[in-house]
């Protein structure tokens, strides 16, 4: 009977062994698939679970930056909601919306220099609500 071994290397090779010899080693083929199947289901690969969309922490995040900036986003939030809706639109077109200055005073039939003291009043609010 012959019997099939594959190197580390790829390169395959049969050998021509006794019966008794090739039972032998069928056998213990299947206690090393058994056992690596064991441990298989025991234990949840970090690249497995990576791969079914769990997100593990990273553990050279910096915690207390993460938190600090989440605060601060918070309290930015929370001062947004403080604006007039003519403000907070005013913050919508320059920071999201990416419009100019030149654009938004176009639009509003005011000079540019109007949307920068809007501005400078906007800051001045966000600015006073932050601290």
């Amino acid at each position: 009977m012959k019997i099939r071994y594959e190197f580390l290397t790829g390169k395959v090779v049969e050998i021509e062994v006794s019966e008794g010899f090739a039972e032998l080693s069928a056998t213990i083929d299947k206690d090393i698939y058994n056992s690596d199947r064991k441990e298989t289901r025991r234990h949840n690969s970090i690249d497995g679970m990576h791969e079914a969309g769990v997100q593990l922490a990273d553990p050279t995040a910096d915690i207390a930056a993460t938190t600090e900036k989440r605060h601060r986003n918070e309290k930015l939030y929370n001062a947004i909601n403080q604006l007039l809706p003519r403000q907070k639109d005013l913050v919508w077109k320059v920071y999201f919306e990416e419009m100019s200055l030149v654009e938004i005073a176009r639009d509003e039939n005011v000079t540019e220099a109007a949307i920068r003291n809007r501005l400078k009043k906007i800051y001045k609010k966000l600015k006073k609500s932050m601290s």
